[in-house]
């Protein structure tokens, strides 16, 4: 289980780099630099991803009747499961507000 290890930590810095990203995005000022725009391909592009599979694979784990404290250390679950609140309201809600209906 050292993969679901892995998968988390990268899930984490896939996270805080979707908070990051998210702090370009509101400050709104053209960043051209290479740091910041790796730091938005992985925040955008690989948290919209790695971060869901990680608490997909935490709930398959829960369900095989695993102790995933025992497999992950409980504070990086907990910052897992909020980036993926912070990413599904940041998809449903701060998105739909851009594009209104009709």
């Amino acid at each position: 289980m050292r993969w679901l290890l892995f998968l988390s930590r990268l899930a984490f810095i896939c996270g805080v780099c979707f908070l990051l990203s998210l702090g370009f995005a509101m400050l709104q000022r053209e960043n051209t630099e290479v740091v910041s725009s790796t730091i938005i391909i992985i925040g955008y592009a690989m948290g919209m991803i790695v971060v869901p599979v990680t608490v997909l694979c935490y709930i398959f784990v829960i369900f095989s009747r695993k102790k995933l404290r025992q497999i992950v250390p409980v504070w990086l679950s907990v910052a897992n499961f909020l980036f993926l609140l912070v990413l599904l309201y940041y998809i449903f809600y701060l998105n739909a507000a851009n594009h209104p209906q009709g």
